[in-house]
C-alpha cells in the first residue's frame, strides 16, 4: 500500500469511531468515551498488520461490531469496549487477558475471555454437528459469567453474516447453515427480533440463493401496490384516530424473506397467495399509566372500522412474552377484503420490541419492581446446562424446540402466572415449580379434576401437582414430558435408578460365577461382555440386575468359555478385540435398539423399511398403513412425512425404537386365602417394593372370610414375575398365587 492508500484508510477508520460515538442508543458520559477511546487504540494496536478476506484493514470489524452493539442493541459503554476488544487476545499475543483486566477492570476482561473461548471453539475447524452442538453448548455455559457475552457474539456473526461476499462457498453455506442453527433462535429468544430477522434473512441469501433473490426482487416489484395499500387504511383509520387527539404514528412493515419462504413452504402456497406479506403498525405516545388504556382504545377504533378476526386476537400487554415483548396484535379484514396484521405499541413497547434486553434497562431506571423475565430465562437454561450427563445434541435440538414453541399461561393454585411452551403437560408445570416437586409428582389436578400426566395444558389452566414420598421418575414420563428442562431430570433420575441395579447385579453376578468356578474380574467381564453383544461392564450388571441375562444363559457362557480349543478356534475366525478398559468402564447404560414397536400398546408387528428414507434403528420413526404393501415405516423428518401426515392421519401408526433386553410385558396374578385385616395394604406394599414391577390394576372379593384377587402387573421378564409371586406366598394369609 502506498501512503496516500494508508492515509486515507486511516481517514476512514478515524470517521468509523467517530460514528460509533454518535449512534450510541445509551447517553455516554465523558469516562465512557475515554473508556471507549483506550479500547479503539488497543485494538488498532492488537489488530495492526491483519487484514480480512475482502483486503480491508481488520479494525473495522471491531468497530462494525461494537456499532452494532452500541446502536441496534443499544447496550452500555461496558459492552461496547468488549465488542471493540473482543478479537485482541485471540489474534494478537503480545495481550492477555490479565492485560485487559489491568487496563479496563474485571467485567471487560471476563466478557472478552467469554468471547475468546467461544472463537477459539470453532477456529479453522470444519464442525460436523454434533462438534457444532457441543460449541453451543459450551457457549451458553459462559451465560453463567455475563449475558453480554452472547450478544456480543452475536453482534459479531451480524457483521460477519453481512460481509461474507469475499468468502469461498463453501464456507458460506457452513456459516451460514450454522446461523440459522444456532444464533438467529438464540436472538430470537433474547428479544432482539431485527438482528434474528437480518440473521434469518442473510442466511437464506448463502443457502438457498435463488430462492432469496427471487422473494426479494418480487417485494421490490409489490412495495409501490404496498405503500398505497397503507395509505389506504390510515386514511379510513386516521381521522378516528385524530378525532381522540392521539398522538401516534401508522408504518407498514415487510414480513421478512425467511418468513416468506416458511409461508410458502408450510402453506404450499405461491409467494402472490400470502394475504399477510406486511403488517401495519400502530406506534402511540403515551404516559406509563394509560399504555394499556390506550391500546384497547386503538384496538377499538380500527375493529370500528375493519371486521377482526377473533382467533388471531394477541393480547401481550395484560401478559407480555417471556423476552418482555409487549404489543396487541390483531387481525382485520382490510381494504380490498385483504387480511391485514396490525400491531398496536405504544413508543415504550416498541423500543422494548427493537432493542430488546437493553431498553429493560432505560425503562427500569427508577422503578422499584424490576423486570428479570431475561434472568429468570438465563437461569432455567443454566439448570439444563448444568446436567454433565446430557449429550450435547439433545440439548440443542431440546433448546431449539424451546426457542420456537409459542407459550401458554397457566395459574398455580394460589394463582400465580406460569408461562410454558405449548404441548406442555403437568409434569413440565411440576418441574418448573422445582425439581424436587417434579420427581415426587404422584398426579395432577386441573380445573379441579384429575387428570393423566400426558394431559396437554391450555392457557388458562389451573394446576394443582399432588406428591408422595415414595413417588419417582419412570420411563414412560419421558413420553409426557416436553420441556427440556423436565426431560433432562427425569433421565438423570432414570439413569441413576439404573446404576443401583447395577450395582446389585454385580454383585448376583459374583455369587453365579462362584457357583460356576468363574472369578469375576476385568478378564472374565471382557470376556461376558463380548460373548452377550453389548457394550460397557454396566450393561452387563444392569441386565443381570434385571433378570434379563439368566442362569441358563450363563451356563451357555461357562461351557463356551471351558472348551478353550474351540473358543480359541473362534476367537481366532471372529477376533473379537477386548474392548479397552475405558470403553468397557464407561459409567452408562446403553441401549441396543432392536426392536420396533407399535401404538400405545407397544405391540410387535410385521413392517417394512420405506425406501424414500431407509430408516434405521434409532431414528425417530412412524408407521403408514400401505393399501397393498402391509406397514411401511418412515423417518419422522422423512421428505414425505408432511404430506402423509396430513392426507392420511388415520393411516398413521405411532411407532419407537426400544431395546429388547428392556421391553415389558403385562401379566395377570390370581391369589386366593384367608381375608385379614390390612392384607390389601400388605400385598400393595409387596408389589411396589419389588423395583421392576409397576403395577396397572388390582381388584379383591371377600366372601365368608375367604378373599380371591385379581392384579395385573407389568414386568420385564419370567424371573422378574417368578420372584414377585415368591414374595405374594410368603405373606400370612395367603393361600395360592398362579399366574393366569
Amino acid at each position: 500500500m502506498t501512503e496516500i492508500d494508508i492515509e486515507k484508510e486511516n481517514a476512514k477508520i478515524t470517521k468509523a469511531y467517530r460514528e460509533l460515538l454518535s449512534v450510541s442508543y445509551q447517553t455516554l458520559s465523558k469516562e465512557d468515551k475515554i473508556l471507549i477511546r483506550k479500547a479503539f487504540d488497543v485494538a488498532v494496536d492488537a489488530h495492526k498488520d491483519q487484514r480480512r478476506k475482502s483486503g480491508e484493514a481488520y479494525i473495522f470489524h471491531p468497530i462494525a461490531v461494537a456499532k452494532i452493539v452500541a446502536k441496534e442493541i443499544g447496550l452500555d459503554a461496558t459492552s461496547i469496549t468488549a465488542a471493540l476488544l473482543h478479537d485482541v487476545v485471540e489474534d494478537s499475543e503480545r495481550y492477555t487477558i490479565k492485560d485487559i483486566e489491568d487496563q479496563f477492570g474485571e467485567t471487560v476482561a471476563k466478557i472478552v475471555d467469554g468471547l475468546t473461548k467461544i472463537s477459539s471453539l470453532n477456529k479453522d475447524t470444519d464442525m460436523d454437528v454434533s462438534m457444532q452442538a457441543e460449541n453451543f453448548r459450551k457457549m451458553l455455559l459462559t451465560l453463567n459469567d455475563d449475558v453480554r457475552v452472547i450478544i456480543i457474539k452475536i453482534a459479531d456473526r451480524l457483521h460477519n453474516m453481512q460481509t461474507m461476499d469475499s468468502m469461498r462457498a463453501d464456507k458460506q453455506i457452513k456459516i451460514a447453515s450454522e446461523t440459522l442453527y444456532i444464533y438467529a433462535p438464540l436472538a430470537h429468544r433474547i428479544g432482539l427480533y431485527n438482528i434474528k430477522t437480518e440473521l434469518e434473512d442473510l442466511g437464506l441469501k448463502y443457502t438457498e440463493p435463488e430462492v432469496y433473490f427471487d422473494i426479494l426482487n418480487k417485494i421490490k416489484e409489490s412495495k409501490e401496490d404496498q405503500d398505497l395499500y397503507i395509505k389506504e387504511f390510515s386514511k379510513v383509520i386516521s381521522t378516528s384516530l385524530d378525532k381522540e387527539q392521539l398522538n401516534y404514528e401508522i408504518k407498514g412493515r415487510p414480513k421478512s424473506i425467511f418468513s416468506i419462504r416458511k409461508k410458502i413452504l408450510n402453506q404450499g402456497v405461491s409467494f402472490d397467495e400470502i394475504y399477510d406479506k406486511f403488517a401495519v403498525r400502530i406506534i402511540y405516545k403515551s404516559d406509563p399509566e394509560n399504555e394499556k388504556f390506550l391500546a384497547w382504545k386503538i384496538y377499538s377504533i380500527v375493529t370500528d372500522h375493519f371486521r377482526p378476526n377473533p382467533i388471531r386476537l394477541r393480547d401481550w400487554i395484560s401478559s407480555p412474552k417471556s423476552t418482555g415483548y409487549e404489543a396487541l396484535h390483531i387481525t382485520v379484514v382490510g381494504p380490498k377484503s385483504r387480511w391485514v396484521e396490525v400491531q398496536i405499541r405504544s413508543e415504550r413497547m416498541n423500543e422494548i420490541a427493537e432493542k430488546g434486553y437493553a431498553a429493560h434497562y432505560k425503562y427500569k431506571e427508577g422503578s422499584e419492581n424490576e423486570d428479570d423475565s431475561i434472568d429468570s430465562w438465563i437461569s432455567k437454561l443454566q439448570e439444563t446446562l448444568e446436567n454433565p450427563e446430557t449429550n450435547a445434541i439433545d440439548f440443542v435440538e431440546q433448546f431449539k424446540l424451546n426457542l420456537y414453541s409459542k407459550e401458554i399461561f397457566v395459574f398455580t393454585p394460589k394463582g400465580d402466572l406460569k408461562s410454558l411452551p405449548k404441548g406442555a403437560t403437568p409434569l413440565d408445570f411440576a418441574f418448573s415449580i422445582h425439581t424436587e416437586v417434579g420427581m415426587k409428582t404422584r398426579g395432577a389436578k386441573v380445573n379441579g379434576k384429575l387428570v393423566p400426566l400426558s394431559h396437554e395444558l391450555k392457557s388458562g389452566d389451573r394446576l394443582d401437582i399432588l406428591t408422595a414420598e415414595n413417588a419417582k421418575p419412570n420411563p414412560n414420563w419421558l413420553d409426557y414430558a416436553t420441556t427440556a428442562k423436565a426431560r433432562s431430570k427425569i433421565k438423570s433420575a432414570l439413569k441413576e435408578d439404573k446404576k443401583v441395579v447395577a450395582e446389585d447385579g454385580k454383585e448376583i453376578l459374583r455369587r453365579k460365577l462362584k457357583q460356576l468356578k468363574i472369578v469375576l474380574d476385568e478378564k472374565s467381564v471382557n470376556e461376558l461382555v463380548n460373548f452377550f453383544k453389548l457394550k460397557t461392564s454396566l450393561d452387563l450388571f444392569y441386565r443381570i440386575g434385571t433378570g434379563s441375562i439368566d442362569n441358563t444363559m450363563l451356563k451357555e457362557f461357562a461351557s463356551s468359555r471351558s472348551n478353550a480349543f474351540m473358543s480359541y478356534i473362534k476367537n481366532k475366525i471372529s477376533r473379537k478385540p477386548n474392548i479397552p478398559k475405558e470403553e468397557l468402564e464407561k459409567d452408562e447404560i446403553t441401549s441396543k435398539y432392536d426392536l420396533l414397536v407399535f401404538g400405545k400398546e407397544e405391540e410387535k408387528l410385521d413392517y417394512k423399511f420405506a425406501n424414500c428414507c431407509n430408516p434405521i434403528p434409532g431414528d425417530p420413526v412412524f408407521g403408514f398403513l400401505t393399501i397393498n404393501d402391509g406397514l411401511k415405516i418412515h423417518k419422522k423428518n422423512c421428505p414425505n412425512a408432511v404430506s402423509l401426515q396430513s392426507n392420511y392421519a388415520y393411516r398413521i401408526m405411532t411407532a419407537k425404537w426400544i431395546d429388547s433386553s428392556q421391553q415389558e410385558f403385562p401379566a395377570q396374578i390370581i391369589l386366593s386365602g384367608i381375608d385379614n385385616l390390612g392384607l390389601v395394604n400388605t400385598i400393595t406394599k409387596v408389589i411396589s417394593s419389588n423395583m421392576h414391577v409397576n403395577m396397572k390394576s388390582i381388584s379383591f372379593e371377600s366372601d365368608g372370610g375367604i378373599f380371591s384377587g385379581k392384579i395385573n402387573v407389568v414386568v420385564q421378564n419370567n424371573n422378574i414375575l417368578k420372584k414377585l409371586m415368591d414374595n405374594l406366598k410368603k405373606i400370612n394369609g395367603i393361600d395360592k398365587v398362579q399366574r393366569v
